[in-house]
């Protein structure tokens, strides 16, 4: 067996232990973590030097995008009056050249979250309790389809974020241990792990890494074993929820080892330089939508999240002057609205930005877009008010039959996790359930 290596800091998705020798559950997702920034997974296909995508040998394949707005969008202005026909209201009509091309909805939501900033850890998970000091995640949609049909490409999944400040207190996309996945937040950075070759030094470090970071997984493994044979129940619990997330990563490690020495595909799109001033709030998201559709168009993934930030930022937009966060608790003051209301346009134009670039993209059989589902929206349904009802909540794309506006009941509302079912049948992936849901989305149909 290799020397484990010693890692750095850098290195981990939480840090190292603060006590040598001292076992605990959080070191050992410490030690697991250390391979969640090992190289990306590599499942590509190449023909005599030239990319070979599921467009080319048979029907496009089916894919799933969902952007996550962290404060919200204003309810008054998102949501069409109830009882008239069409998707029709101020924000939606920004969206008007691709009225045909997406389902708003209204009345839909995650049942027992409560209120507060919480119940966005919840949004693609619908695990119940999300502020419970013993709230356990569970896993997040786009991670189970990733572990049925992820290993067909390059890259099971990609989970990425607009954002500044910490990188663990953004969750979007959960394990199948309930462990959040670390979000890659430079565009830079994403674009090298998916078109650029690294040279044959590199590569080696890359095997030398995958297979030290095997050699760790054993020792914490063995340790954590030694640990459970003292502990209480709950112990014994917690070092079983470990193992599930050791046995994922050492899934990924296996199929990174086999795919490491595979080319990567080539875009005609100039490496990108990060964009520094966190305030380029809608600069900073269409570089990083850019990327999420070079992934799409080139078959290196086909589960992508993005964790849009603007906490304790003031947007570079027209207009605005004051920091989104206090704005987003406006109290009703109709001077913080409107600034509001800038800074929420300008999130959707970034959106709409994404949704043409899929829409320009012919696949044979259709766009990108017909083939990428793109959710859109937030697991808060009022910043102001902290609630968690009454998601805004947009899908394009994906095939379906669009052009509607779905409203649900306002006070007992659809599970969200019922719109999840629809999605991963429509990705083909055999399933009657999700989390909290019931069936599947009432009027959500194939086009």
């Amino acid at each position: 067996m290799p020397k484990p290596r010693a890692f750095h800091r850098s290195d981990c998705a939480v840090g190292a232990s603060p006590v040598p020798g001292l076992l605990t559950r959080r070191s050992m997702l410490r030690a697991a973590g250390a391979t969640v920034a090992l190289p990306w997974l590599d499942c590509l296909q190449r023909s005599a030097g030239r990319f070979v995508g599921a467009a080319e040998s048979g029907a496009p394949p089916k894919r799933l995008m969902v952007v996550h707005l962290e404060s919200s969008l204003m309810p008054q202005f998102f949501f069409p009056q109830r009882g008239e026909p069409g998707a029709s209201s101020p924000y939606l009509d920004l969206l008007a050249d691709h009225r045909g091309l997406f389902t708003s909805f209204a009345g839909v939501s995650h049942p027992n979250l409560g209120t507060g900033h919480e119940a966005t850890n919840s949004f693609l998970t619908g695990a119940p309790n999300p502020a419970a000091k013993n709230f356990r995640n569970s896993q997040s949609i786009d991670q189970y389809a990733a572990e049925r049909i992820g290993h067909e490409t390059r890259f099971p999944s990609l989970t990425l974020g607009v954002r500044h400040h910490g990188p663990m207190t953004d969750i979007l996309s959960v394990s199948k241990s309930g462990v959040p996945i670390i979000s890659e937040t430079s565009p830079r950075q994403l674009y090298r792990k998916l078109f650029v070759a690294g040279t044959p030094e590199e590569k080696a470090e890359s095997l030398r890494r995958l297979d030290a970071g095997r050699s760790v997984l054993d020792l914490v493994q063995d340790q954590a074993k030694r640990v459970a044979g003292n502990g209480s129940r709950r112990d014994r619990d917690r070092i079983e929820q470990y193992f599930t997330s050791v046995r994922d990563l050492e899934e990924r490690l296996v199929r990174a080892r086999e795919w490491e020495d595979r080319p990567k595909p080539a875009v005609d799109y100039a490496e990108p330089v990060d964009i520094e001033d966190r305030n380029q709030l809608v600069e900073r998201s269409k570089l990083m939508f850019d990327i999420m559709r070079l992934a799409a168009q080139t078959d290196s993934t086909r589960f992508m999240t993005c964790y849009v930030s603007t906490f304790h930022i003031v947007p570079l937009v027209p207009g605005v002057r004051n920091e989104t966060h206090g704005l987003t608790h406006h109290g009703n003051e109709p001077e913080k609205i409107a600034e509001l209301r800038k800074i929420e346009e300008a999130q959707i134009m970034a959106f709409e930005h994404l949704v043409r670039s899929l829409r320009d993209v012919d696949e044979g059989q259709g766009t990108l877009l017909d083939h990428t589902m793109v959710l859109f929206g937030s697991g808060l349904g009022s910043a102001n008010a902290h609630s968690s009802t009454n998601l805004p909540l947009v899908l394009a794309g994906g095939g379906f039959r669009h052009g509607r506006h779905l409203e649900f009941d306002e006070q007992r509302n659809e599970p969200l996790c019922n719109l999840f079912v629809t999605m991963l049948q429509r990705l083909g992936i055999e399933t009657d359930a999700f989390s909290t849901s019931t069936g599947t989305l009432r009027g959500l149909d194939i086009a």
